[in-house]
């Protein structure tokens, strides 16, 4: 048996379980909204985080990478792991997967991914749209134990850059958040988060900063030996300057 999983927001440079094979591509009818809740891992319940979920839209891509288990055993533990680790998403579904090389005819069918719904009746964790700038407060303020929501959010446009997506959605809401925590170009400006020294220091000096987080999924993750490295990327690159 073959076990395929659709990452498209942590998943993409975290997947935090062994895989065999790691393909970049994109599913169709889909788009990449901020619009889920984070209360156990970015946020908390009091002042819950923001991080992606999908919401059908004709004619989108979103862009994201299958990870293929295989094995009756090792699926069963990824699946364990992976409904511990999504467990406010509310559906689980099949799609269809495309690549560069076979951009309309799927090069994997039978996809699984894990989505957020946009049904408050169905999905207590759905926060829905908001203006650029209200998103990007809550972002910009909310932590939780696995740290930071923009440590989430930078990561993940970093790491959808480094798979050959710009998306222009994530990349005008990180710059809004930048301005907001006052992280300019040259890395040297993090005001009005004085808790954040460190991550200041990671910035300026084009570190990496390890992330922290929630210890029950850490103990998880230790029994699977995941191989992912756990990093924060600095700024600066030409296309997320601040405007």
């Amino acid at each position: 048996m073959v076990l395929w999983v659709f990452g498209y927001g942590s998943l993409v440079w975290k997947a935090g379980f062994e895989y065999d094979e790691r393909v970049v591509g994109f599913i169709k009818g889909y788009t990449r909204v901020f619009n889920q809740a984070s209360t156990d891992h970015r946020g908390t319940p009091e002042y819950p985080g923001r991080t992606v979920t999908l919401e059908p839209q004709e004619g989108s891509r979103t862009a994201g990478c299958a990870y293929r288990v295989s094995g009756y055993d090792a699926e069963q533990l990824v699946l364990s792991y992976l409904e511990l680790r999504e467990f406010e998403y509310d559906v689980r579904t099949f799609v269809d997967f495309y690549t560069d090389d076979s951009p309309n005819t799927p090069a994997i069918t039978g996809v699984l991914v894990y989505i957020g719904s946009p049904n408050p009746s169905k999905n207590q964790y759905y926060l829905g749209p908001a203006p650029l700038r209200e998103m990007a407060s809550q972002i910009a303020t909310a932590r939780g134990p696995a740290g930071t929501n923009y440590e989430y959010l930078f990561r993940l446009e970093e790491a959808l850059f480094e798979i050959g997506c710009e998306d222009q959605y994530i990349i005008d809401l990180a710059n809004e958040v930048r301005k907001i925590l006052g992280v300019y170009e040259d890395g040297k400006c993090l005001q009005d988060f004085e808790e954040d020294q460190k991550l200041l220091q990671n910035f300026g000096g084009g570190k990496l900063l390890q992330d922290d987080e929630d210890a029950e999924l850490l103990e998880f993750e230790s029994s699977l030996k995941a191989p992912d490295s756990r990093t924060l990327v600095t700024v600066g690159r030409e296309r997320i300057t601040v405007r």
